[in-house]
């Protein structure tokens, strides 16, 4: 489609994280930004506080890898979805957008980074009193054990077909592998990158153990 730039020159660019669809900045492109940006396959922006081209990451090294870039209904916007290389915000954050201006107490959205990030938070700032901070102190055999029970404890609530038991189980097995995950340091994107690369769902592959 053909796409509208303002009066500047210049369109407004969301720039999303291809694996946990995190909004990471907002900037501009211009015609010859964006043309950069297709050709290396590398987000390239237009400065309008120094009035110049940027290449995101280009002093950092924290550059973001083109997947897919899309425009709105209207022309006159573009998501770009990238892999990041390493944080997207000059402060050293993952994304710009982390200043809380308003949460609806009734609507808080539940995300597995959300919830990865705050068992993460438990190791590193330990909270007395919390459960999860206990599994971290009690170390590796402990939070294994605990997979392995509620591995059996979803077996037993799907052997009766009780959805409802089967999803509560589900969720507790959930929660205890996330923090084996942060005990092994392996991330959300982790597994949705092996995932990713698969592609098939109704075959069986087998592992093989790596060397």
């Amino acid at each position: 489609m053909e796409l509208k730039f303002d009066e500047k020159g210049l369109i407004p660019a969301i720039v999303q994280d291809h694996y946990t669809k995190e909004v990471l900045t907002l900037a501009y492109m211009n015609k010859e930004s964006l043309a950069i940006t297709i050709d290396e396959g590398m987000t390239c922006f237009w400065s309008r506080s120094r009035q110049e081209l940027w290449r995101k990451g280009e002093t950092s090294g924290n550059r973001q890898h083109v997947v897919s870039i899309t425009a709105d209904c209207d022309g006159d916007a573009l998501v770009v979805e990238v892999v990041k290389d390493g944080p997207a915000c000059h402060t050293g954050a993952e994304s710009c957008f982390f200043n809380g201006v308003y949460l609806s107490e009734e609507l808080k959205a539940f995300s597995y980074e959300g919830l990865y990030e705050l068992i993460k938070g438990r190791k590193t700032a330990p909270k007395e009193g919390s459960y999860t901070t206990y599994l971290f102190e009690k170390g590796m055999d402990k939070i294994l054990k605990k997979v392995g029970e509620e591995c059996t404890e979803v077996i037993i609530g799907a052997a009766k077909a009780d959805k409802d038991e089967t999803v509560y189980e589900i969720a507790d097995l959930t929660y205890h592998v996330m923090v084996l995950m942060v005990q092994m340091g392996i991330t959300v994107e982790d597994i949705t990158r092996e995932l990713e690369k698969r592609h098939v769902v109704d075959h069986k592959v087998k592992q093989e153990r790596m060397q």
